[in-house]
């Protein structure tokens, strides 16, 4: 679960967990307690697999409910308007280079909630995003990761 500190999520985060909020409380739970209606009318609920698993669906939609609740109560907008577009901050997108690999990759630097590392979107809180944040064009970080330590130069900040 979700621990009590302040959650950063973009406006655009922010909406996608409100629509997700929106759609279980108004569709999903509305499915699911058909579902429920439906396997009920089958008879015999302890031998149900409709039953069960309807069941099942409704306590995950429920579960989810509730965290998407918290992450909002603790959601903080960041927003980059005004912000040094020079500097890596939540929002960033960032051109750097591998100098132990000589390749260059860039990222996108997002809240935890946003993040999705198979898209170059990291979190303000995994080792790269942390070295990142603050940083300027020109300016050379070094992280320690579970491969090793990795070492980039910032080459461009959008």
């Amino acid at each position: 679960m979700l621990s009590d500190k302040e959650l950063l999520v973009s406006a655009e985060g922010l909406k996608k967990l409100e629509d997700e909020l929106e759609h279980l409380k108004t569709v999903k739970r509305r499915e699911v307690a058909e579902r429920i209606k439906t396997a009920r009318e089958f008879g015999d609920i302890s031998e149900n697999s409709e039953y069960e698993d309807a069941k099942n669906e409704q306590a995950f939609i429920e579960g989810r409910i509730q965290t998407i609740e918290k992450m909002l109560r603790q959601a903080r907008v960041v927003d980059s308007n005004g912000s040094d577009p020079n500097i890596v901050h939540i929002g960033s997108h960032v051109l750097v280079k591998d100098l132990d690999e000589n390749l260059e990759e860039e990222f996108e630097l997002v809240g935890a909630t946003e993040a999705e590392p198979i898209k170059n979107r990291i979190s303000n809180e995994s080792p790269v995003g942390k070295a990142l944040l603050g940083t300027k064009v020109g300016q050379t970080v070094e992280v320690s990761a579970p491969v090793g330590k990795l070492r980039f130069e910032v080459l461009k900040v959008w």
